[in-house]
């Protein structure tokens, strides 16, 4: 969602900050902006729609050699000029960027702030409002945002400046990622280390409710009480070319290419020096253990876990429900004996998998986090961490983060328990070949995606078993990036209801690739096509027709879902360029969801 860039040091820092805010753009958002300070004072550009607007209205003139910067995506106040960030105390004085929600502002008001008078309609003025308040009450600067974090209640990462010590970027973070960034004659400050690789790859996590103080020269960190707090820095592994398009005219384009490798990577990072399948035996004695498995995610990582199931329980013989966080925090269901805890998150920020995270943990649960990003969120407070070793995702629509969160737990299920006795490297290996082909001929689904997809209105995707999990994820990813109304349907459940949506020239899009359920699916085509639906098979190799229109070469059937979602994910790519659509950043979407 939001993001945050921060500098102070000796460059000009309007383009830093320009560049970093472009960093983020994956994440998701309507607005952008940036304030500096220079011998004239504070200076604050902002407004609604790209970067590339915000560009337009800066005045280069403006050199200054501290700032930050902010891209919002709008939830308190509608998206425009005024609700962007950076907002400003009443007298000018303190500048203010914020990500997270504060879930108590009108209360702040009402006690606070009676006689001033707002400018926006966000939760974030009320913060810098407030901090003005309390410096005006006689506090100094330090023990007035410091006071300020006590009394907001909620989800923040702040980046402050101050008119009257212009050599000081503040700070503060609460459940929103924020990480500092440390150089040599410069220091950053950021909501994801992205933001700052170009210029340097060491950082300080920051932890809940920390207080800072960057200069160019200095970084102190403090309790929210104010107490001196000492921390090790980490090295980001992230190659500044794997944040680059290249030579593909998108991210997702690219992504989608990267995973046959991805699922490569994987397979050597869980590896050995004898080329066997490891996992660290903590984990492994956590997982065997417990008495079930609880899969908590959202969106795409939840779909991964519908997966994950199936693995866990068809591979390991190990139980396993899955359950959407945002549900689970609110309902928690009757916990068997002895839980354990499986957190999907491709950033490791999402916000709603914390909240449960923290919860299970003051129950005394055991905890895994399944991530993309090391040193994120999730990793640092979960009892153990599996990374996914996908390298950056940029592109709102998740593809190569998937394929690895099912590529992880295979191979976590495997040696678990291999109740079917796979060799799983090797069936691994099967697939990602199997992958490459998919994508070396790729031009065949930029045809059938013109002629089923483009133009529609609707679209429906339908399987059985395995196949309905892709389903589901194969329509959001046609849905969030080419805006055509997709769902994904359980194809014995059409005859209960959904079939009464099915009318002429309605696309259906089937998945087929387990042998068990090919005849009953083929039969539920059958009756859509009764009734004028246009359907589109995907099926696998060893259970095709002539008249299939995109056929798989075959894997083993546990691992199908990696190889069956690829034809899914060109299909939405090539419907969204046709219609025109922003495919790496669709509307109304974040990257990471970091508030709940």
């Amino acid at each position: 969602m939001c993001g945050i860039v921060g500098y102070v040091g000796y460059e000009d820092v309007k383009e830093i900050i320009l560049s970093g805010l472009e960093k983020l753009e994956y994440r998701g958002y309507d607005s952008a902006g940036i304030a500096v300070i220079n011998e004239d004072g504070v200076k604050v550009f902002k407004d609604k729609g790209r970067i590339a607007n915000l560009r337009k209205i800066i005045d280069n003139n403006a050199k200054s050699n501290i700032g930050i910067g902010h891209t919002r995506w709008a939830t308190h106040g509608v998206p425009n000029k005024i609700n962007s960030h950076p907002h400003q105390s009443c007298s000018k004085r303190f500048t203010l960027v914020h990500n997270g929600i504060i879930e108590n502002d009108e209360y702040l008001r009402s006690k606070y702030l009676k006689n001033v008078k707002f400018e926006s309609n966000t939760d974030t003025e009320t913060v810098v409002q407030l901090i003005q308040k309390f410096v005006d009450n006689g506090e100094n600067v330090d023990l007035a945002i410091r006071h300020t974090m006590s009394e907001i209640k909620g989800s923040y990462a702040l980046a402050i400046l101050d008119n009257e010590n212009p050599e000081i970027i503040y700070a503060a973070k609460n459940k929103s990622p924020l990480l500092v960034g440390i150089g040599k004659g410069f220091n950053m400050v950021g909501s994801d280390a992205m933001a700052m690789i170009s210029l340097t790859n060491e950082f300080y996590e920051l932890d809940d409710k920390e207080f800072i103080k960057i200069t160019k020269d200095k970084i102190e960190i403090y309790t929210i009480y104010g107490n001196k707090v000492d921390k090790k820095s980490y090295k980001a592994d992230i190659d500044t070319a794997d944040i680059e398009k290249g030579v593909y005219p998108h991210y997702m384009m690219k992504e989608i290419e990267e995973q046959p490798f991805v699922v490569r990577r994987i397979m050597n990072e869980y590896s050995d020096d004898n080329g066997k399948p490891i996992v660290d035996k903590d984990i492994l004695s956590d997982v065997k253990n417990s008495d079930k498995i609880y899969i908590i995610a959202c969106g795409t990582s939840y779909h991964a876990g519908l997966v994950g199931k199936q693995l866990l329980e068809k591979i390991a013989q190990k139980p396993a429900e899955v359950i959407i966080a945002s549900e689970f925090i609110y309902n928690m269901p009757l916990l068997s004996k002895k839980p354990l805890f499986l957190f999907i998150s491709q950033s490791g920020e999402t916000a709603d998998c914390r909240a449960v995270l923290v919860k299970v943990k003051k129950m005394g649960y055991k905890t895994i986090a399944l991530t993309n990003v090391k040193g994120s969120t999730l990793s640092r407070e979960a009892n153990h961490t599996l990374l996914l070793y996908a390298g950056p995702e940029i592109a709102v629509a998740s593809t190569k983060a998937y394929t690895a969160q099912i590529t992880v737990l295979s191979i976590l299920s495997t040696l678990i328990y291999n109740s079917l006795g796979i060799d799983i490297f090797r069936e691994l290996s099967i697939a990602a070949n199997v992958m490459e082909s998919l994508c070396d001929n790729a031009d065949i689904y930029k045809d059938l995606a013109k002629e089923f997809l483009v133009g529609q209105r609707s679209c429906f995707y339908i399987g059985r078993h395995m196949d309905y999990f892709v389903c589901v994820e194969a329509a959001l990813k046609l849905k969030e990036i080419s805006y055509i109304q997709t769902e994904g349907f359980a194809a014995g459940e059409l005859k209960h209801g959904t079939i009464a949506l099915i009318e002429e020239n309605t696309p259906v899009i089937a998945i087929i690739t387990h042998e068990s359920i090919n005849l009953n699916t083929r039969s539920n085509i059958k009756e859509v096509k009764a009734r004028g639906a246009k359907t589109l098979i995907i099926s696998m190799k060893k259970i095709s027709t002539d008249t299939d229109q995109i056929i798989v070469d075959n894997v083993h059937e546990i691992l199908s879902p990696l190889v069956s979602i690829i034809p899914a994910q060109y299909l939405s790519y090539y419907a969204a360029l046709q219609k025109g659509c922003d495919i790496d950043k669709p509307r109304n979407l974040a990257k990471s969801v970091t508030v709940e």
